[in-house]
């Protein structure tokens, strides 16, 4: 559809561009980033032929852009610039309908059913419809923005050049706008070209992203490709971290505040914890980065509040999640801070201890109930009718900094760890008859205060996996025997 090769142009004999080569196939949805100053808007301002290039080509359709007449060209491309103070005296509609005259043949422009046909769509799918009779003056920047994307689409355009299309919108019409023009590639085979300033929403929405700095290529290709931390923060000079997106295979760009590495985190140790009758807590000063299964605060997050909470064994809740909920609320702590775990033990029976290396110490708290102490490599049948609250709930808090192959790591030394304590305990599976691997219903949450010594790993041969798994082992089995003394008496 549109090839670049060996482009150099600028303004008054200064080239910007420097040697652009890139492809854009039919239908692709293609991005324009990079830092400010980096020649988006003039390659753009290049492609539709409003900056002369000084060497190299660009051809649209097979036919090099230069050889179409202005008329021509509206009529395979279609172009939104940012966004101008001016404004005109004209209303929405007439605005749209500017978008037709590339269609119009002879003196006398005819308006067509059609034309008309036309012009309410892009107004309907754009959201403007309902402003067709307001002076385009009177209109908010993000509605502007859409007007013009109107007029830009009426056009009838194969291929849309969008300089920061998203600019003076809301969340939900970025979305709208971004869904639509996906949409339009998708089912339209329309081409979009697009400068972005938003890497994360260029990674949503764009088949492929042309990277630039200083005039120059310095990647083409797949988001997943293109958005790779250490080149990410070449380019654009500044701390990132890159993340998954939780509900689409799009990575995520996030900021990381210098503040965040100077910022020393206290200790988190028992000088914290308060244990009640009905739950016991662990309030941090600070959020703390948390991989948890527990019944509010489950996955990764960040959480202030920690809490264990006794119910009743024959406890029994359709909603459990919203009943917890209700009662963190009922008891000042937000659920979404708040890390929520449910035991039918006494909290009085939770073994808990600190442990310290030279740079670095992990606090553990574990509450055991054994009741349903269960084999998983032999339940194929279980149905968690059967369950109840009694249960091995297992915190892990680790002041220092963790990657997330470490959380995941620790998780798994838990879990070895908790299964040791099972098989010397002598625990046994009371349908299976043999030695059990945990209860129905075991809960984890590792949690690190993000500052000091940095630890990529955690597994059995690391040391911080080492602490982990000596903690648990340790405060697992004297929580078990807290509560074994507990139930004989």
């Amino acid at each position: 559809m549109l090839n670049v090769k060996n482009l150099t142009a600028g303004y008054e004999a200064k080239p910007i561009l420097k040697n652009v080569s890139f492809d854009v196939k039919k239908g692709e949805f293609f991005g324009i980033a990079g830092p400010n100053g980096c020649g988006k808007t003039t390659l753009l301002k290049s492609l539709t032929h409003l900056i002369k290039k000084e060497n190299g080509e660009i051809i649209l359709d097979g036919k090099p852009i230069e050889k179409y007449s202005a008329k021509d060209f509206a009529k395979k491309a279609a172009v939104l610039p940012q966004m101008s103070p001016q404004t005109f005296s004209y209303t929405v509609k007439e605005t749209v309908a500017l978008g037709r005259y590339a269609h119009k043949r002879g003196l006398f422009h005819t308006w067509t059913e059609h034309d008309e046909q036309i012009v309410q769509s892009v107004m309907e799918q754009t959201g403007v419809r309902h402003l067709e009779s307001a002076q385009i003056s009177e209109c908010s920047g993000g509605e502007q923005q859409r007007i013009f994307l109107a007029q830009a689409l009426a056009q009838e355009p194969e291929i849309l050049l969008l300089d920061e299309p998203t600019n003076h919108l809301d969340l939900s019409f970025q979305k709208e706008l971004m869904d639509l023009l996906k949409q339009w590639t998708l089912e339209r085979k329309l081409t979009v070209i697009s400068i972005f300033h938003d890497l994360n929403l260029a990674s949503l929405y764009c088949d492929r992203i042309l990277l630039m700095e200083n005039g120059e290529v310095m990647a083409v290709d797949a988001p997943k490709k293109v958005l790779k931390e250490e080149l990410i923060e070449e380019v654009y000079n500044t701390s990132i971290q890159k993340q998954a997106h939780p509900s689409v295979a799009k990575p995520q760009m996030l900021l990381v505040p210098e503040y965040i590495e100077k910022n020393q985190s206290p200790e988190i140790n028992d000088s914290f914890l308060t244990i009640g009758e009905s739950h016991l807590v662990i309030q941090s000063p600070m959020p703390l980065k948390t991989l948890s299964s527990g019944v509010t605060g489950a996955g990764l997050g960040w959480h202030r509040s920690f809490m264990i909470r006794r119910v009743p064994p024959e406890y029994s809740h359709l909603n459990y999640q919203e009943e917890m909920a209700n009662y963190l609320i009922e008891n000042d702590f937000d659920p979404m801070e708040t890390v929520g775990f449910m035991t039918a033990v006494n909290l009085e029976d939770a073994a808990y201890h600190l442990y310290r290396a030279s740079a670095f110490s992990v606090f553990i708290l574990v509450t055991a109930g054994t009741a349903n102490a269960i084999d998983a490599s032999k339940h194929e049948d279980f149905r968690d009718e059967y369950l109840s609250p009694g249960t091995i709930n297992t915190w892990i808090f680790v002041n220092g900094k963790l990657s997330e192959e470490a959380f995941i790591q620790g998780i798994v030394t838990a879990t070895e760890a908790k299964v040791k304590v099972m098989q010397d305990e002598e625990i046994i599976d009371p349908t299976t008859g043999t030695t059990a691997t945990g209860t129905s219903t075991d809960s984890i949450s590792i949690a690190a205060t993000q500052s000091g010594e940095e630890h990529p790993f955690a597994g059995t041969m690391t040391a911080l996996g080492q602490m982990i798994s000596r903690g648990v082992y340790e405060c697992t089995r004297k929580a078990v025997h807290n509560y074994r003394k507990r139930i004989s008496n």
